[in-house]
């Protein structure tokens, strides 16, 4: 074989596989692309069924915090039902005071605390200075 033929062959089976690239191309980009959508749809699920998951989770803690509050509730009720039986039934206005000052101790930022006076009047604070730790 000369030299002529040898490239002639050499460049024909260059275009030959350039061609048959080309076609494979062609043939496998659309079967790619499906497996993308595929593999982008079951991303997309398991990401959902993940939210869902989590929202699940998330009632059921709101479920289990709500109960937690009734019962607490129930049980303050209780003691303040066995108070009041302690009490003879009757309120003292001296068991209320003990009960408004108990609950400004629960509150955290509260530090004024009126006095009534003989006239049930509170003394007012003419000026007010921060109380310092």
């Amino acid at each position: 074989m000369d030299q002529k033929s040898k490239f002639t062959l050499t460049a024909t089976l260059c275009v030959f596989a350039f061609v048959a690239l080309i076609a494979s191309a062609f043939v496998a980009i659309p079967y790619y692309n499906v497996w993308q959508q595929e593999m982008a749809g079951r991303a997309e699920f398991a990401k959902a069924e993940q939210n869902r998951k989590i929202k699940i989770e998330e009632a059921r803690a709101n479920l289990e915090a709500e109960k937690l509050n009734a019962q607490a509730e129930i049980e303050r009720a209780k003691g303040a039902a066995e108070a009041i039986r302690i009490e003879n039934g009757s309120l003292t206005t001296t068991y209320i005071q003990y009960l408004w000052v108990r609950q400004q101790n629960d509150l955290n930022n509260k530090t004024v605390i009126y006095v009534p006076t003989e006239t049930n009047l509170p003394i007012l604070e003419a000026s007010r200075t921060p109380l310092k730790p």
